[in-house]
């Protein structure tokens, strides 16, 4: 066979392809944008090498996001985990851009590893770099070419692009904007590009024709951009190209307003064209939602994860207070049951003050639990809390929210909790909040939806699926649960009637929200360590169904979240920012620099 082309390194893996027998029977061959290289659950044969192109590594789990676990670049293996432990594979790894690929047999591989014992160390080196990263969610192995290719009329896309550029700079990276000028470059000056930059960010206008074409399969995450000011194209008029990473979840969508827009309508329809995994308002001449796009694009957006937990749940409140008091930048939000009605108050644009007088209208003035009915499917009719949430939410889709923005339910029908990212906004905060047995359930065609804390009450994890970015955590439920004193039978009827209490519902109320919003050990293990700030109040003097108690539970969650944010070393943002070329050039230079 031919001579295989060198890996581009200097490395020892890179020295493992002059061995003769590595020669002779390793395979060289091309994967296109799109494919995959192999599948979970696949028996591993060989060791694969990257020598030009990018792959991506994702996981999916059945009725779950497909969770996207990062990039693998020319001159790094792929698969050597499955290899050596002669396992299975454990994700799948699937090619973001066409590809150059050298496949090592088994037999070959662990024969040049005799021969040549630094391949080996050097090996275990980046599976234990790997397994750290999975662990303690680091950096490497993140996206770092982004395109942005117009969709429809959205006027001249790179004055926006350039101005991120300016904002990506700011916090300490060397970036570079690429447009068509560069359409008959050849293979090697894009590698070159992208090897010598932080990020590269590459654009299409709409009249780039063939250029379209190039960053679609060329970049590891595409961003549409769009006018969201205006009606989207019809499908059959669309000027778009098909992009590889569609199928992975890896399509963006912006949407550009006018710097005085108050809130963004119908973006619903964009989303139904573009299918986008994530949506972005981009107001004009707004600097701060340039510098969200900027923290987006170099993982350090903020994630807040608000969990469920009835009346102890306005410890949120406090909490997002803090954040704000403190500059701590929210850019992606998601929560359950009460914390998802928070959240989405967060993603509205609700300034604190306009988030207290509302949660207090809506919960705390009168209890929402007050129409008691006779119980056929529920304590309580839902009606009150139907009439609140169209009150302060209306007509607002989720894809109109400033935010991005989720919130779980718990579908009875499949077994398995239910992602709203899209439609109307109450509706699914009706079915996140909807508690067995206290509020009659919501239902999505023939799905019966509950209360999302019945099977995932603390969905941080479920936010690593959606950014690389910190996430901030707010638990409530960590503090004392319900005794037998909570549940005790009333020693007078008349007394506890008579004495308003009954507009909290009966004890079997407490008894209910409480077994509803305890999570197994595993889920919560799980969710708790996703996050990178977990914030833990200790609502336990708040009776869970006492939605009476806002002053106290704020007062907690903001004195919570102010301590777990004195204990860091540098900004929330910061937390998971990945080192710069120029800073990893500074690091290997010392050494030599104190010899």
């Amino acid at each position: 066979m031919a001579q295989l082309p060198d890996i581009p390194d200097e490395s020892a893996l890179a020295r493992l392809f002059h061995q003769e027998r590595v020669q002779q029977e390793a395979v060289w061959f091309s994967l296109p944008g799109g494919q995959t290289l192999f599948s979970a659950g696949d028996r591993s044969e060989q060791l694969y090498f990257v020598r030009a192109g990018r792959l991506g590594a994702f996981r999916r789990e059945q009725g779950h996001e497909i969770q996207f676990l990062g990039v693998i670049r020319p001159g790094e293996p792929a698969g050597e985990m499955s290899l050596i432990a002669d396992a299975p594979h454990s994700a799948d790894v699937v090619a973001l851009r066409d590809s150059e690929i050298i496949a090592v047999p088994r037999d070959v591989f662990f024969e040049a590893c005799e021969a040549d014992t630094a391949v080996m160390i050097e090996l275990a080196k980046l599976m234990m770099l790997r397994s750290r990263q999975a662990v303690t969610r680091g950096g490497v192995g993140e996206p770092s070419v982004f395109g942005f290719v117009s969709l429809g009329q959205s006027g001249v896309l790179r004055p926006l692009v350039e101005r991120l550029a300016r904002e990506i700079v700011k916090l300490g990276y060397d970036v570079t904007t690429i447009g068509a000028e560069a359409q008959t470059a050849p293979t090697e000056w894009f590698s070159d590009v992208e090897r010598t930059h932080d990020f590269v960010l590459y654009v299409a206008e709409v009249g780039d024709g063939g250029w379209r074409q190039v960053v679609a399969r060329q970049v590891d995450r595409l961003f549409r951009v769009g006018r969201g000011d205006r009606t989207p194209p019809k499908a059959e008029t669309l000027v778009d190209v098909p992009s590889p990473l569609q199928a992975q979840m890896l399509v963006d969508l912006i949407l550009l307003h006018p710097a005085d827009t108050h809130r963004p309508s119908g973006s619903e329809d964009w989303a139904d064209i573009a299918k986008p995994a994530r949506l972005f308002h981009v107001r004009r001449d707004h600097e701060g939602d340039l510098q969200r796009i900027a923290r987006v694009v170099t993982g350090q957006s903020v994630g807040l994860v608000l969990s469920g937990g009835g009346a102890r749940a306005y410890a949120h409140v406090g909490a997002v207070r803090a954040l704000r008091e403190r500059g701590v930048p929210i850019d992606f939000v998601g929560g359950v049951s009460m914390g998802a009605v928070i959240a989405a108050g967060v993603a509205m644009g609700w300034d604190d003050a306009e988030l207290e007088t509302r949660i207090r209208e809506a919960f705390v003035d009168t209890s929402p639990l007050a129409d008691i009915a006779f119980p056929l499917l529920a304590m309580t009719h839902g009606l009150k809390v139907n009439e609140r949430l169209a009150h302060h939410f209306g007509e607002t889709q989720i894809a109109d929210l400033w935010l991005p923005f989720f919130c779980l339910s718990s579908n009875l029908t499949t077994g398995a909790y239910q992602m709203h990212r899209r439609g109307l906004l109450r509706r699914a905060l009706r079915a996140s909040i909807s508690l067995p047995g206290i509020l009659p359930p919501a239902t999505d065609d023939q799905n019966v939806l509950v209360d999302g804390a019945v099977m995932k009450n603390f969905p941080a994890d479920v936010m690593r699926m959606s950014q690389l970015g910190p996430i901030v955590g707010v638990d409530v439920t960590s503090g004392r649960s319900i005794t037998a004193d909570d549940v005790a039978r009333p020693a007078s009827v008349w007394r506890w009637i008579w004495s308003g209490q009954w507009r909290n519902g009966p004890p079997i109320v407490s008894l209910l929200m409480r077994a509803a919003t305890v999570s197994t050990s595993r889920d919560l293990t799980a969710a708790r360590d996703a996050t990178d700030v977990l914030v833990m109040p200790d609502t336990s003097k708040v009776e869970i169904r006492d939605f009476s108690a806002y002053a106290p539970a704020v007062a907690e969650g903001y004195r919570a979240t102010i301590e777990a944010l004195d204990k860091l070393d540098r900004p929330v943002q910061a937390l998971r920012r990945r080192t710069s070329l120029a800073e990893q050039q500074a690091q290997k230079a010392r050494p030599h620099a104190a010899r």
